[in-house]
């Protein structure tokens, strides 16, 4: 009897457990979604959103941010945030994914009008994924060149030019002739010609870091610019392949798997950055770098500037990763009855507190630096990739055992970064599972490492000596204003459309019943604050948008249009879905509008024990006919 099955959308009568077939491995017996699977545990779950939430712009953008927006004084409007915009866009995606279990695409049957939101969502999260296997291929790269008795940035070599000093450099000065003349001649004459110059009269000009010269000739072998492609990199490329190859390996059985390994790449980041912290705090100097990130440096003047208002929501927005797709994807693997309200609540906070944590080990070794080079902590910090490629490195190097300090710092930005790019790609696979389930429970390996494949493949223009151009232009563009219309247009949806008091009550069929009280906050927060703030940030963002630069130097024309061509195709399907939807639709425009902006038939919780009396009408779901778009004619779901 346990070899027969019942059909994939029904559950059976006789036998709660259902054995999981071997072309089905990614479902275990115990699970109570005998369809798509759930979680083996809830520290699986937990573990696999922090990282997904927790990613590389925790440690190298909210430090910078803080001290640049006042130190101390910016975690109030970031905390501010955290509560205002960042909280409730978290639990609303975390509730709406666990309550139809299902992903960002298919979920959309609460609202078939706005499917292309979430088409939205995958195609952004795509191209992020592309870009953001290369930084971790980057990680790699200096992981692996860290294993040496001294770390090649730490002397200026081969790949260096005559700019290459931690020192100003010396370019000319006055000399003596040998009739008593003064004159002034470039340095390179004056060594030339043996003479010696005046005390006092030297004229310097910066010196370009080793780390720095590391950074740009020998590991990316930089172009001038976009125009000039040049030649794939390979031990990048290399890198790139072995990045994804761990991405694969670590999802072949989707979350069976990925969930286990995230108890090592989510928990390990907080190891080194502890063990960084402590070992930063016995250096000299490590208090003057504390000072400046969120001590007496901290500038309350600040918080009238309205540009620290938005750096804090929108740091907020990035970093707890919503919009993407990638909550709604992971959370669809939970019970139904999972507490998901106490999940975002552990989740947002462990962010944000590992944000802060965070910018202590980054500014401890920062300061360290400064103070051995004699500059200001102002001179010496920096963000994003010159911060994680350039002034970090060039730090370690000062330091004693500096490769052993090296290796754990890349080891820890690539398990950062892994843990994110898991969800990324997860959210791929749980998309086209839900399009084509019978697909994906025959063949989830090969599909799951075909993606993998294909983005390989689609990021080897990142990895040519142009690469860190087409890195930046896809982040600039992609991960910017793109994931705000999502969020704008999810929130007004769910929210003014299918109502907020009936997904309040979807909710409580979860969680169970909440005093009105309760819901107060939230009611604010998801009809009126968060909206307001994510349309005010976007209008702001297209108001001060500029052309994307990397350092001083500018994009070409074409790149510019490349890049506004990306998201445009990337949200384009918005209003080309919801037109498909209203052609589909039976009855005049005002009909056809109105039925698609109501629930398909089959829209509610997966399993049929979970319907209750308010979905008990639900049509079941079969999967062919996932996507008909509801009509006035009797295809609404019943209330």
């Amino acid at each position: 009897m346990d070899k027969l099955k019942c059909p994939s959308f029904f559950k059976c009568r006789g036998k709660e457990k259902v054995t999981a077939s071997s072309e089905n491995f990614h479902v275990g017996e115990n699970d109570e979604n005998q369809d798509r699977g759930n979680w083996s545990k809830k520290s699986d779950y937990l573990l696999s959103m922090v990282g997904y939430a927790v990613g590389l712009g925790n440690v190298w953008r909210f430090p910078y941010l803080t001290y640049t927006n006042g130190g101390g004084a910016f975690l109030i409007p970031y905390a501010i945030m955290l509560a205002l915009a960042g909280l409730p866009l978290f639990f609303l995606e975390c509730s709406l994914g666990q309550f139809a279990s299902l992903g960002p695409v298919s979920v959309w049957r609460i609202l078939p009008l706005f499917q292309g939101v979430g088409i939205t969502m995958v195609l952004i999260s795509i191209f992020v994924t592309i870009y953001y296997n290369v930084i971790i291929a980057y990680s790699l790269y200096y992981m692996f060149a860290s294993f040496r008795s001294e770390l090649p940035w730490k002397t200026c070599s081969y790949w260096a030019n005559a700019n290459c000093s931690r020192s100003p450099i010396v370019t000319g000065c006055n000399v003596s002739t040998t009739i008593g003349e003064i004159i002034h001649m470039n340095k390179s004459w004056v060594d030339a010609n043996n003479f010696t110059c005046i005390n006092g009269s030297e004229v310097y000009q910066p010196g370009v870091l080793p780390s720095e010269q590391y950074w740009n000739n020998a590991v990316l072998q930089r172009t001038d610019g976009m125009d000039d492609t040049g030649k794939v990199v390979w031990y990048l490329a290399l890198c790139l392949l072995l990045a994804w190859i761990i991405v694969g390996a670590a999802l072949f059985k989707g979350i069976k798997s990925s969930g286990k390994v995230v108890y090592f790449t989510a928990i390990f980041p907080y190891v080194v950055l502890l063990i960084l912290l402590i070992r930063g705090a016995t250096l000299e100097g490590a208090s003057a770098g504390i000072s400046y990130y969120i001590g007496a440096h901290s500038n309350f003047t600040k918080l009238q500037e309205a540009e620290v208002w938005k750096d804090a929501a929108t740091q907020i927005f990035y970093s707890l990763s919503v919009a993407w797709g990638g909550l709604v994807a992971l959370s669809s693997y939970n019970n139904f009855n999972n507490n998901c309200f106490s999940d975002a609540i552990v989740v947002c906070l462990t962010n944000c507190l590992t944000s802060v944590f965070a910018g202590f080990a980054i500014f401890s070794i920062l300061g360290h630096m400064a103070h051995i080079s004699g500059q200001e902590v102002s001179q010496v910090v920096k963000s994003g990739f010159d911060l994680a490629f350039i002034a970090y490195p060039e730090a370690l190097a000062q330091l004693p055992g500096g490769p052993f300090w090296s290796i754990l710092f890349f080891f820890m930005l690539l398990t950062l970064g892994l843990d994110s790019q898991f969800a990324s790609i997860e959210t791929i696979t749980t998309t086209i599972q839900d399009l084509f389930p019978k697909v994906m429970k025959k063949m989830r390996v090969p599909i799951t490492l075909g993606c993998c494949l294909v983005l390989f493949l689609l990021g080897l223009v990142c990895v040519t000596q142009a690469g860190i151009y087409w890195v930046h232009l896809i982040d600039h563009f992609c991960a910017g204003w793109g994931i705000l219309v999502a969020a704008i247009l999810e929130i007004i949806g769910i929210i003014w459309i299918y109502g907020g008091n009936r997904f309040i009550e979807d909710i409580e069929m979860m969680i169970g019943a909440k005093r009105s009280i309760f819901w107060l906050w939230w009611r604010a927060s998801w009809f009126v604050i968060t909206p307001v703030l994510l349309i005010a940030i976007l209008i702001w963002s297209l108001v001060k948008f500029e052309a994307p630069k990397y350092g001083e130097i500018s994009y070409p024309n074409w790149g510019v249009a490349l890049g506004w061509c990306m998201i445009i195709f990337c949200i384009i399907w918005i209003p080309i879905v919801a037109i498909i939807k209203i052609i589909q639709a039976k009855g005049n425009i005002f009909q056809r509008i109105v039925s698609c902006c109501r629930p398909a038939s089959n829209w509610g919780p997966y399993l049929k024990r979970h319907r209750g009396e308010r979905y008990k009408d639900m049509v079941d779901r079969i999967k062919e006919t996932d996507h008909e778009i509801p009509t006035v004619n009797g295809g609404d779901k019943p209330e």
